[in-house]
Parts: C-alpha cells; structure tokens; sequence
C-alpha cells in the first residue's frame, strides 16, 4: 500500500512537471508572438513613417516646381511680348526699307532726266560747234543783251552741274539710308531669332516642368496608396496584438497557482552553486533584457534567473535556465550572442556579480514589459511575478 502510495505521488508530481512545463511553454510561445507582433509594428509604422516624409518631400519638390512653372510662364509672356515687338519693328524697319527704295528710284530717275538734259545741251553745243553758241552771242542787239545771253548761258549750265551734284548727293544720301535701314533689320531679324529660340527654350523646359510635375503627383498618389496600406496592416497588428495580450492575460492568470505553489517551495536563488562562466553569461543576459533599466532592475532580472535555476521546474544550471527555449527574445534573436562576445557593460557586469554573491531582490520567475495586464513588482519598465 505505502508503495502504490509512493507511485501515485511520483506520477503526481511528474504530472504536475509536465503540465507546469507546458503550460511555461505555452506562455513563452504567446510571448514570443508578441515580440514578434511588436517588431512588425514597428517595422510598419517605420515603414509608414517614411512613406509619409517621402509624401511630404514630394509634395514640397510638387509645390516648388508648381512656383517654378508659374514663374516660366510669366518669362514666357514677356518673351511672346517681346517677340511681338520686334516682329512689329522689323515690319516697320522692312515698310521703311520698300518707302526709301521708292525714294531712291525717284531720285534716281530725277537725275537721269537731269543728266539726259545736261547731255543734250553739251551734245548740241558739241555738234553745232561754239560757233553757233558766239553767233547767238554776237547777235545781241545791245551790250546788255549780250551779257544777258552769256549769263543766261553761264546759268543754265551751272544749274545743270549743281541739280546733277545735288541729285547725286541724294541719292548717296538715301542709298546710305537704305544701307543703315537693311543694317538695322538684319539686327532685328538677328535679334528675333535669338528671342525665338529663347521661346523655343521656354517651352521645352515648361513642358519638361509639367512633366516632372505630373511624375511627382503619380508616385505621390502611389505612396500614399502605400502608406494607406501600411496604415491597414499596422492597425491589423495591432488588433492581433490585442488579440495576444488577451490571450496571455489568460495564460497568466492560469499560471498563477502554479507561481504560488512554486512560492511555497521556496526556490531562492541565493543557494545556488554557480560554474565558470555563468558571471559572463548572467552578465550578457541582464544589458540584453534591462540595459536601460534601473541598477534595481538589473539586479532583478538576476534575481529571476537564480530563482529558476533554484526551482524544480526549471533547469538546475545558469546555462540551461538561459538557453531554455522560448524564454528568453533576445537568445532567440541572436543579440544576447553578440553582447556574450565583446562582454557586458560595467552595470550589468557589476549587477550580475552581486547577484552570483547572494543579493536576491525579488522572489519571481517571471518578468516581462509591464502593460498592467499583470499584477507583481513594478520595476522601470518591467513587472516581476
């Protein structure tokens, strides 16, 4: 009998371990869906954060090329105004240029006839010889007559020289007026060409402006359809990590009586015969899980790995308490790795030895990032249980 009662209470308490261990792993599991949620959040509010300054860069590039094209749309006028201008110009300087052609043939032809007459009057002479020209002299039936006659003579052929002289001039004058007219409508016509061009320039650069524009109102529809999506997704994480948090409230609350039998036994840390190694180890553990947190803080996640290697549902050695699966995120996520290769900070090396030497500032095996879903010890950021 007392050996059937002996079986029945090792089968119990191998029951019991079974049913505590799966329960601590069941509970673990949920945590470390809620690290993960987390991480995802943040990764998609970070994500979403930038979608949402790359919205704003591009609407403030948008706004700045609108302000641009505003401003190549005025330079386009003035340039079409100025365009217009010089196209009326140089149709003045061409109706100038045909007005002083006439002129020029006019007078042109004025001094042909002028010459034509010159010619015809020394032709005369030439043919009728001077002879004919004395005889007129000599009949002047008085002295008076006679001198008329020569001066008469003398007049006319001084005309002839000063009309053939000035109509010369004239027509110097206005071909040289021609010549400064055609002069200035080849610089006009220069002018208008390089004012075409500019105009040509304009446009190319407004339509390109307009392009860039168009472009940037695109990826901006575009990211913000992006951003939406984040803004979806982050709002379903955060509901799946509602989800969690019930969910591990659930599992806490089963859990208890399994603290407070484990309570009962009376694990302390403080008993426990540490190897070579597990100071690094300890020490490693604590900046990874409470590097920000108060020296307070650092002692009592010390404190939680000694108590569980004291406790009969855990393992019996530093090592094996903090390479158990599923405890701990930060062995899972290879940091606790890297800080275990350069060493600990001074504090948590400091923390972790004072623990090692005895100093147990908490009686719990659990912690985790307080949301006050748990009731136990408030210590920085973290609950004790």
């Amino acid at each position: 009998m007392k050996k059937y009662g002996k079986l029945l209470c090792a089968f119990t308490l191998a029951v019991t371990v079974t049913l505590t261990g799966s329960s601590s792993i069941a509970v673990h599991a949920t945590e470390q869906k809620l690290e993960d949620t987390k991480g995802k959040l943040n990764e998609l509010q970070e994500k979403k954060k930038q979608a949402d300054q790359k919205v704003k860069d591009l609407q403030n590039s948008k706004d700045s090329m609108g302000q641009e094209l505003e401003n190549l749309d005025a330079e386009l006028a003035e340039i079409s105004t100025s365009l217009t201008g010089l196209e009326n110009k140089i149709t003045e300087k061409q109706n100038s240029i045909r007005e002083t052609k006439k002129q020029l043939k006019k007078a042109k032809k004025r001094a042909k006839k002028q010459y034509q007459s010159m010619k015809s009057r020394i032709q005369f002479l030439y043919e009728n010889g001077s002879e004919s020209l004395w005889m007129s002299l000599l009949n002047a039936e008085s002295m008076s007559d006679f001198i008329n006659r020569a001066e008469y003579v003398k007049a006319i052929s001084s005309y002839d020289r000063e009309k053939l002289e000035e109509y010369e001039q004239m027509c110097a004058k206005i071909a040289s007026d021609k010549a400064k007219l055609e002069e200035e409508e080849k610089s006009l016509q220069a002018l208008e060409q390089k004012t075409k061009e500019k105009k040509e320039q304009m446009n190319t650069l407004i339509a390109s402006t307009k392009e860039n524009i168009s472009r940037s109102e695109q990826e901006i529809g575009e990211t913000q359809n992006l951003s939406a999506e984040y803004e979806a997704e982050i709002e379903k994480q955060k509901a799946y990590e509602a989800q969690l948090e019930a969910q591990k409230a659930k599992e806490d609350a089963a859990r208890m009586s399994e603290i407070k039998a484990q309570e009962a036994e009376g694990a302390d840390g403080s008993k426990v015969q540490t190897q070579a190694g597990d100071l690094e180890l300890l020490a490693a553990l604590i900046e990874c899980e409470a590097g920000g947190e108060p020296y307070e803080g650092k002692l009592a996640v010390g404190s939680v790995v000694l108590n569980r290697v004291a406790s009969s549902h855990f393992p019996n050695s530093v090592v094996g308490v903090i390479y158990q699966s599923g405890q701990f995120s930060p062995v899972a996520s290879g940091r606790f790795a890297t800080v275990l290769a350069r060493g600990a900070d001074a504090s948590s090396t400091q923390a972790a030895q004072e623990v090692i030497g005895g100093r147990i500032t908490v009686k719990c095996l659990y912690f985790r990032r307080n949301n006050g879903t748990i009731q136990g010890t408030v210590i920085g950021n973290h609950v004790f249980y």
